[in-house]
């Protein structure tokens, strides 16, 4: 029996006709072979019509000033759960859950406000030695000269660690909250045992019931500095137990916000920086590049992949027209990739100009709460590699998540030089 064909992924993009691209299927983003669709579709059709996808019928937005335009534009394009929420899978009714992002205003901003003070410079600067001394003990743990898998000892323990404290919860219990914020974004086609809606819910139904023993036990008690208490006390969240399923979508919108997007850039700046070796060298060479390493990293990373919004009326974008009730799917990690917006937009450069002109966190109203705490997690886990570590060596390819929304990698096979 003969082995089949290796297709050629950019002759594959190019060939098909048009309208049959579809860059929903996750396949593209497991087998990273993406990038040559969203090349063709900014070139030949930046606002794109793909009929009866593998999640529908969709619009998919694929450059920079198109994507800003929809993010910037909640009154045209709605988040809302009860629309199909903020990703292209139409979940059915039973299983949505709404949550702050996946609201319009005013409930969004009311909600939003409740766990912002987390993040708050002040709170931030509390943060950062906790931070710091955490990631020295993680890395001064790791092995030398031996392979080891950088995602489980080093991206989930240190984001997993930080959950914990962020929700003051038990911390040796704390890989709960990583195989709950996995569970709530596995793919139900992904092949692993959470292959249904009923699965996925039996699972997270057990979340809630832990969840709720800790948010009863805070708000009995005087308000504290942590998640659970601040929604607990929170004057628009206190009663969310009343409603469950609202309930669980906040909490699982914070688990996946700060677990998935922070641990993937995490490895994903370690394959970076190996795949372009160059750029490692500069780094090492002035430590001081961290604080443009970071961004890039998170730009090229792109750990949210797309975000979907509905349209709630007529409107033009890029030439197209726009239909109430259409979905509309921005693709931030092709907005990453748009050259007529970002210089060399297909390199990994560690001293770009403008490090921070990327869509990773999005923008407007829904734009990441979390993203000052994401960076300096990032900026303290390379400072303490660099003042420890030469080059470290990514062994093989990583193996990537079968996901459309997230850019996840499952593991990721390393070696510290021993000398």
């Amino acid at each position: 029996m003969n082995a089949p064909v290796s297709v050629d992924p950019r002759e594959e993009a190019y060939s098909i006709p048009l309208d049959r691209i579809d860059v929903s299927q996750p396949r593209l983003y497991q087998d990273d072979i993406w990038e040559p669709y969203f090349e063709r579709l900014r070139r030949d059709d930046p606002v794109h019509w793909c009929e009866n996808g593998m999640y529908g019928s969709f619009w998919s937005v694929t450059k920079y000033k198109d994507i800003m335009q929809v993010d910037t534009s909640q009154k045209t394009y709605s988040s809302d759960a009860m629309m199909g929420g903020i990703v292209l899978r139409d979940t059915p009714m039973d299983f949505r859950r709404p949550s702050f992002i996946s609201m319009d205003q005013p409930r969004h901003d009311e909600q939003r406000k409740v766990v912002s003070p987390v993040v708050a410079p002040m709170n931030l600067q509390r943060l950062s030695a906790t931070i710091r001394e955490r990631t020295q003990r993680v890395l001064d743990g790791l092995p030398r000269g031996e392979a080891f898998d950088w995602v489980d000892r080093v991206s989930i323990e240190l984001t997993t660690q930080m959950l914990a404290t962020l929700f003051d919860f038990p911390f040796e219990e704390r890989r709960k909250l990583t195989y709950w914020s996995n569970v709530a974004t596995v793919n139900t086609r992904a092949g692993t045992e959470i292959d249904s809606d009923e699965k996925r819910d039996a699972v997270l139904q057990q979340a809630m019931e832990y969840f709720i023993a800790l948010w009863r036990e805070r708000a009995a008690q005087a308000p504290r500095p942590d998640l659970i208490s601040m929604l607990a006390h929170g004057e628009a969240t206190r009663d969310l137990p009343s409603r469950p399923h609202e309930f669980m979508g906040n909490l699982l919108l914070l688990l996946v916000g700060g677990n998935d997007t922070t641990r993937n850039s995490m490895s994903g700046g370690l394959l970076a920086l190996n795949k372009y070796p160059d750029q490692y060298r500069k780094l090492i060479a002035d430590p001081g590049l961290v604080s443009s390493l970071v961004p890039e990293i998170i730009r090229w990373q792109t750990p949210v992949m797309h975000m979907r919004r509905t349209a709630l009326e007529d409107a033009d974008l890029g030439g197209k027209r726009i239909r109430k009730g259409d979905k509309v799917a921005m693709w931030y990690i092709s907005g990453n990739r748009d050259e007529e917006a970002i210089e060399r937009a297909n390199e990994f450069i560690i001293d770009r100009a403008r490090p921070r002109q990327h869509l990773s966190f999005g923008f407007g109203i829904h734009r990441c709460v979390g993203n000052r705490l994401a960076e300096m997690q990032l900026t303290i886990l390379w400072e303490e590699i660099l003042r420890r570590f030469p080059m470290i060596e990514v062994l093989d390819e990583p193996k990537r998540m079968y996901s459309n929304i997230l850019r996840g990698i499952v593991s990721l096979p390393v070696r510290i030089p021993s000398a």
